[in-house]
Formats: C-alpha cells, sequence, structure tokens
C-alpha cells in the first residue's frame, strides 16, 4: 500500500489560555518546543464555527524526544464553550490522548512525586502494558504508554503523542477508515468486556497500530501511530462537540501529517470520506505553512490532515525547511530536525 501519512502531526486542544495551557504542557509532558505561535483569522473553518469567521491565537508544541505536537488554540473572538456534560470513554470524539514514555511506572513515580493532579494508580492495559491516565486542569485526559519508537534522547520524562483514543457508535464501521483509508495495519488487540482501566461500563475496545516507516519528511521524529477506538456496549455515546463550535474546549482533532495530498484526498473520497475543507493551496500560519484538509468520521468528528510546505528551523536567521511541492519526501536528516530543538521554551 502506498503510504499517505506518516504519524500524529499534533493533537488540536482547544482552551480558553493558550499560554497557561503550554506551561502545564511543558511541565508534564515536555512540550517545550514551539513550530509557530501565531494569531489569526480562521476564515476556511467557518462551516464549522457557526458561519462566522473567528479569530484565534494558536501555539504548535513539539517534544523532542519524538513523536506528535499539541496544538494548542484559542478563539480570541468568542467565549469557548465546554460540553454540557462530562464526557466518558466510548462518547464520540476524542477521549483521551496517548502519550509515549520508555518507563512508564518510573513516569508515574516522578509524577506522583510532584503531587501532580489528576493522576490515577498505575495500572494495565489489555495487552499487559503498564498505563496510567492524568488530567491536565482543565479536564482534558492523557494516557501514559509505552512507547515504540524514539528521536532522540532528551531529559523529559515522556515522548510526544503517540495515538488517541477515540470513543465510536460502530467500531467496525470506524476500522475501515483507518484501514483501508490510513493503513493501519496492525490490531494490537481486538477485545469485549469490563475493564479495571476504563472504570465501570462494558466496552468493546480495538487498538489499531501503524509503524514508523522512513518515508515523509518528519517521519522520524513523529513515529508510530496508535488509534484505539472505544464503543460502548451499554448504549449510544453522545457527540461531545454536539451543539459546539469546533475550537471550543477539548479536544477539536487530530491531525495526521501528511506525505501526498492528492493521493489522500482520491483514496478517501473512493471509500466515501470526501475532503469537507481543502485549503487546495498553501496556508500560512505566521512562521508555518502548508495544505491541510479535514474529513469527518463516521460519527461526524473531525479529522485533519497537513502537508508542509514551510516549517522554521531558525526563525531569528531566517532558515525555514521548504517542502512545497515535494511528493513522497525521504525523511530529513536527524541534525535538521534537532536544531528545530535550539527554540526550547526554558521555564
Amino acid at each position: 500500500m502506498n503510504e499517505v501519512i506518516s504519524g500524529i502531526q499534533q493533537v488540536g486542544i482547544g482552551c480558553e489560555d493558550v499560554y497557561a495551557n503550554w506551561k502545564w504542557y511543558r511541565k508534564t509532558f515536555g512540550m517545550d518546543v514551539p513550530v509557530f505561535d501565531d494569531a489569526a483569522p480562521a476564515p476556511l473553518m467557518t462551516q464549522y464555527t457557526g458561519g462566522e469567521v473567528h479569530s484565534r491565537q494558536a501555539v504548535l508544541a513539539l517534544n523532542m524526544n519524538g513523536g506528535g505536537g499539541f496544538e494548542i488554540w484559542s478563539f480570541k473572538s468568542r467565549k469557548p464553550e465546554g460540553p454540557d456534560f462530562v464526557p466518558g470513554f466510548g462518547d464520540l470524539g476524542i477521549n483521551a490522548v496517548k502519550m509515549k514514555a520508555r518507563n512508564v511506572a518510573y513516569v508515574h513515580q516522578q509524577l506522583k512525586a510532584a503531587k501532580t493532579e489528576g493522576l490515577s494508580e498505575l495500572m494495565k492495559d489489555p495487552s499487559g502494558q503498564d498505563t496510567f491516565w492524568v488530567k491536565d486542569p482543565w479536564g482534558n485526559l492523557f494516557q501514559v504508554v509505552k512507547g515504540y519508537s524514539w528521536f532522540s534522547q532528551r531529559t523529559q520524562m515522556t515522548g510526544g503523542v503517540c495515538g488517541v483514543i477515540m470513543g465510536v457508535s460502530d467500531i467496525d464501521k470506524s476500522m475501515t477508515l483507518y484501514t483501508k483509508g490510513l493503513g493501519f495495519d496492525q490490531v494490537v488487540y481486538d477485545q469485549s468486556g469490563e475493564f479495571s482501566d476504563l472504570g465501570s461500563g462494558k466496552f468493546r475496545r480495538v487498538l489499531l497500530r501503524k509503524a514508523q516507516k522512513s518515508i515523509g519528511a518528519f517521519s522520524k521524529l513523529l513515529g508510530h501511530i496508535d488509534v484505539e477506538l472505544v464503543q460502548n456496549l451499554e448504549g449510544p455515546g453522545r457527540k461531545i462537540f454536539e451543539n459546539r463550535f469546533w475550537g471550543d474546549l477539548g479536544y477539536i482533532h487530530v491531525c495526521f501529517d501528511t506525505i501526498n495530498m492528492d493521493a489522500l484526498k482520491e483514496r478517501l473520497s473512493s471509500i466515501g470520506y470526501p475532503f469537507t475543507i481543502d485549503s487546495a493551496n498553501s496556508f500560512d500560519m505566521g512562521e508555518a505553512a502548508g495544505r491541510f484538509s479535514y474529513i469527518e468520521d463516521p460519527d461526524g468528528f473531525w479529522i485533519e490532515f497537513v502537508q508542509t510546505h514551510r516549517v522554521p528551523v531558525l526563525k531569528k536567521l531566517g532558515w525555514y525547511i521548504t517542502l512545497k511541492d515535494k511528493k513522497d519526501p525521504k525523511p530529513l536528516p536527524n541534525w535538521m530536525i534537532k536544531a528545530m530543538g535550539l527554540n526550547r521554551v526554558n521555564d
């Protein structure tokens, strides 16, 4: 199968104060390297923002150990809204973000010693691996899991994003999108029943994995991808973003780093997932630029794709990586990607 994505580029996190959230994510997960910090209107998203153009502030932050980043996102033209219920596992949309660690038990020990609030006990996932949960101060849930691909050896306890837990109404239907559409080729587990790490309730859980491959400019940094689909077997889940805007509080999308947007568009359309938004040409994000698109999963949740055209290495020196019009690019040299770490924010 020809590859169309190379990893999770970022997960969008809607918040009220970009810099307050980012400080917590730097401290807890080492997300301390900014790719862009940009304030601008979002004119292409109006079909998901009430038909109006809203302005926003956004920071894309990475952990140079490897993994995807966080796009920390806040409306500037309206007050963002939260859901009118407390989302749980199996509700429709992103239930949690998976953060990778070399030693999950050690990370748990360190966060416990730091008296991190919202921390669960250490437990086992369905594959028998150590895992635990932690909520940020704004109620966003993260799962720390064992990582299987790494870019560098930094001092941070964790790497970046390696996956998401997606609440869905029909796992079999959703699997088609990820296997036929996006090339996930491993089923790590497929289990149904009650699970101690999910609390009460009966669920079906399928963990899909796409191994790291040497195609895509940032594939060495982004690493492998896990998408865990969770279906509530006791009743239909609720849409987490029902009656709310894209960009409101919570996880607003998962964004996959795209190798060839035209090929991706053709493949997804052929299985019933046409682009709902397509910037078509390069879209400027301040220091960075790229072509971006969106689809909706079978339950109407947003999945983003970005084919990077330009990314800063050392903005002060005018050093940028330019990739526009390069299809199926080879991985960039390690030294070039590591140079982005010189922009690290130190607290």
